[in-house]
């Protein structure tokens, strides 16, 4: 099956409900988060893509995060990407482990680093954080303290050394990094 024979296949099932697309040589689909688990039902049951790769997110900022699921059909060696987007002040979907039970830990993953709630997931709790830890660290307004409290090591520009005569350039934070005037121990109150 090509991959545009799967796009309309996919397409048929959810009655158009579909945006069909590229992502690096890879079929890609766009679904409606009201259509995510018939979407990937329909991945397994009609497409053959019974292998369940991976599920994460990625952080649109003001337009929400964006939720991929990678499936593949091990017979015919076809591989789909499933996407969704879900606002970002009620980040939310209905959980697939009924559908891929590899999905669990994906979600739960997901759960903890972007704040997105799968409902009616068996044991949505956290994977590698402490129970005490406060926030979710793939997001894009996340501080990553570490690096605000304790200066990076090494050079990271041209000019950055210790050494003399070297060349100067202006000096750039890593990304993630608060400006230590607005936050930290040397800040300025």
């Amino acid at each position: 099956m090509s991959p545009e024979e799967m796009a309309a296949r996919l397409a048929e099932r959810l009655d158009g409900d579909v945006t069909p697309g590229d992502a690096f040589g890879v079929l890609a689909a766009d679904i409606p988060p009201t259509r995510w688990v018939e979407a990937l039902t329909a991945a397994r049951d009609d497409l053959g893509c019974t292998f369940f790769d991976w599920l994460s997110g990625v952080d649109e900022l003001d337009e929400g995060f964006s939720i991929v699921a990678h499936v593949w059909n091990p017979v015919e060696h076809h591989r789909l990407l499933l996407r969704t987007r879900v606002p970002r002040d009620r980040p939310r979907l209905p959980t697939v482990t009924g559908v891929y039970r590899g999905a669990n830990w994906h979600e739960r993953e997901t759960f903890e680093m972007f704040g997105v709630l799968f409902d009616d997931h068996p044991n949505l709790v956290r994977l590698l954080t402490p129970d005490s830890f406060e926030g979710h660290p793939l997001r894009k307004e996340f501080v990553l303290v570490s690096r605000a409290v304790k200066s990076w090591p090494g050079a990271k520009e041209p000019g950055e050394s210790e050494h003399e005569g070297a060349p100067s350039r202006r000096k750039m934070r890593p990304p993630g990094v608060p400006d230590p005037d607005e936050w930290g121990p040397e800040a300025i109150h």
